[in-house]
């Protein structure tokens, strides 16, 4: 894997540090892999010859990835309400969704993770760790989840639903 440029990587015995233009994260190493650096390739290999070693390579490789796309560009998820009066509002660190309940619905981000309104109906989750934009964009949907008869709820900004048709008399 290619370090681009302006991303410093750190890696040490037991941890391996991201530093970018957008923040820094860390991830702990395990000692089924090991990574070497040369000529701004980073490299991972399984330090032993068995499956769970030669997984663990690839799925170190892969998080180290995400935290050098994380520091460099960053990470985004989009989020849309639909219904009737369903609307959300981002303040500091917290977001105020209306979703039809009888009380507004207030939500605080986590650490490292930022969001905005662009619009009442969408919602814009930011940050440089993959995994916490993701975790954080899943619990805002969980509030209310698109239902399949009317389609009402929140909904990633790519996700499809499949809508059912209702039930004959």
């Amino acid at each position: 894997m290619t370090v681009p440029d302006g991303v410093e990587v750190t890696v040490g015995d037991r941890e391996i540090a991201v530093k970018g233009s957008r923040g820094s994260l860390q991830l702990a190493l395990t000692g089924d892999v090991t990574v070497e650096r040369s000529d701004g390739v980073l490299t991972f290999a399984a330090a032993r010859e068995d499956r769970r070693a030669r997984a663990m390579a690839g799925t170190i490789r892969s998080l180290v990835n995400n935290m050098v796309v994380g520091v460099s560009q960053g990470f985004e998820r989009r989020l849309q309400l639909s219904g009737v009066g369903y609307r959300a509002q981002a303040k500091g660190r917290t977001v105020t969704l209306q979703l039809g309940f009888s009380h507004p619905v207030e939500y605080t981000l986590p650490d490292g993770v930022d969001a905005e309104t662009p619009t009442q109906t969408e919602i814009v989750v930011r940050g440089v760790d993959n995994q916490a934009v993701g975790q954080a964009a899943a619990e805002i949907r969980a509030f209310r989840p698109p239902e399949p008869y009317k389609g009402k709820g929140v909904r990633y900004a790519t996700e499809r639903v499949r809508r059912k048709e209702a039930k004959k008399k």
